[in-house]
């Protein structure tokens, strides 16, 4: 089959070297900084286009646009009609999460950040509207409670290729199935830039933890101030130290050798790993 990929970042990039031993790209749309996709599509003389497919005119500017089957995969523009209408046969979305559940923009980080047990990956069909087209295939992935967004993207990356591959032979031979989704079960939350990442110390120390590890490396962090000056936090464990309920929440109590130990309201916690430019002390507020 004649393939259409559209594809960013590294996860789009170990999904088309998958393919390419597998089945005929015709193109690739991607985006300006993923610069893998590009040296690679350069390499093997792929037609490609780098950049917002809604500018005007650029449809034209590949000579081919022809394929039988769309891929989309962690694509950072929104997909209109004239490209959905593109391919013979399918365009394909393949999201990270277990859909209708956590439609939207990075939906494993977000399944972290509310203490779910697991996520997934779901093969939809592309339509108009924001992850809500049928569902042609769906693989469940497990989130412990170790996991952090960046393992469950290397969980992705292994994962992606192969299951990608897997619905493509489905598709060439029709034995495919699809099933609308149950919108009345549907979820949806949205884009995270990096001021969403600020702790709230009155939260519950379960939530912090979560919250910490979801967005640690290669995330921005999740982060908190003291004095004006930020502190980028990557890893947190609980700690049983004591405290007194009346002590403000985000106190520093102690340190656990160079450790800061923080209050919250049901608990202390550890800062394991933190980027901070000045010195913090016992008695500091964190904000």
């Amino acid at each position: 089959m004649g393939i259409g990929l559209l594809i960013s970042g590294q996860l789009g990039f170990e999904v088309m070297q998958k393919l390419i031993n597998h089945v005929r790209i015709n193109f690739v749309f991607t985006d300006g900084n993923s610069t893998d996709i590009i040296t690679f599509c350069n390499k093997k003389n792929m037609p490609y286009y780098a950049g917002n497919p809604r500018h005007e005119g650029v449809l034209n500017q590949l000579p081919n646009l022809k394929c039988e089957v769309i891929i989309s995969v962690n694509y950072l523009f929104i997909i209109k009609k004239n490209i959905i209408e593109l391919p013979e046969k399918i365009a394909i979305n393949f999201h990270g999460s277990l859909l209708p559940k956590y439609r939207g923009r990075t939906p494993h980080v977000w399944a972290i950040i509310n203490n779910e047990i697991k996520t997934g990956i779901t093969a939809h069909m592309i339509d108009e509207g924001c992850d809500t087209g049928d569902i042609i295939a769906q693989r469940i992935i497990p989130i412990s409670t170790t996991d952090t967004g960046g393992s469950i993207l290397e969980k992705f990356k292994k994962e992606y290729p192969h299951f990608v591959l897997e619905v493509l032979k489905s598709i060439e031979s029709n034995t495919f199935v699809t099933t609308p989704q149950n919108n009345a079960l549907a979820t949806f939350f949205g884009k995270r830039s990096f001021e969403d990442g600020q702790i709230n110390w009155n939260w519950q120390r379960e939530r912090i933890y979560n919250w910490v590890r979801a967005q640690a490396i290669p995330y921005p962090g999740a982060f908190t101030y003291h004095n004006g000056n930020k502190i980028i936090i990557n890893k947190i464990q609980f700690s049983e130290f004591g405290f007194h309920c009346h002590i403000p929440n985000g106190s520093i109590l102690d340190f656990n050798n160079k450790t800061p130990i923080v209050k919250t309201p049901n608990g202390c916690i550890e800062l394991v790993e933190f980027k901070c430019d000045h010195a913090l002390k016992v008695n500091n507020i964190l904000r």
